[in-house]
């Protein structure tokens, strides 16, 4: 009779200590899972979840300290593109070099489905894995006037070519065609002082 009662015991103590090895690993695999998460997948998550109820509105906060409500529309590898929330009404797009971001305000109701896992369709979206010289190189070939919000400053022209990580701008005023006769100055600028790319 007391041999069963320590086989019980013994059986008991062994489920005890494999449920806290199943428990332990569980929230290893989690740390590690959430280590691995980007800036860009947090929003993702945040965007797939809010799709069926109304658009997903984010404060960001940039390096340069400005400060802007988005709403995005597509991410890309590395940066998004979104429309610019203010109180005028106006819809103004934008592209946004996640590199540029320094901080996405978010409420608390916010940051457990940020964290969650959205579901992969097999293989990424072409624009998945676009990088940011991609879209540039886009608005390059259609000769797109831009306005760059940069660390330094606002400058618009037109991008005349892109690089790896720079990219060249026709410098001209608002109002005027990229001409030779318009351009003001040419400059280079790379990506890494890209703020805000206003199309």
């Amino acid at each position: 009779m007391r041999w069963d009662k320590l086989f019980d015991d013994l059986e008991s103590q062994l489920e005890r200590e494999i449920t806290a090895d199943d428990l332990e690993l569980d929230a290893e695999e989690e740390r590690l899972r959430l280590g691995r998460l980007s800036l860009r997948d947090r929003i993702e998550s945040l965007q797939a979840r809010s799709a069926a109820e109304a658009p997903l509105t984010l404060g960001v906060t940039f390096r340069t300290g400005l400060r802007l409500r988005v709403r995005p529309v597509i991410l890309g590898r590395d940066w998004m593109s979104a429309d610019i929330v203010d109180d005028s009404g106006r819809s103004a797009q934008c592209i946004i070099p996640f590199a540029a971001v320094a901080g996405v305000s978010l409420a608390a109701s916010q940051i457990t489905p940020s964290l969650a896992t959205t579901p992969a369709s097999g293989h990424p979206s072409l624009s998945q894995r676009l990088g940011l010289s991609y879209v540039l190189r886009d608005l390059c070939r259609r000769r797109r006037a831009v306005t760059l919000v940069l660390e330094s400053g606002e400058v618009h022209g037109t991008i005349d070519r892109v690089g790896r990580d720079h990219l060249d701008l026709a410098v001209h005023e608002r109002d005027q065609v990229r001409r030779e006769t318009a351009v003001s100055e040419y400059r280079l600028v790379p990506f890494a002082g890209l703020v805000i790319v206003k199309p």
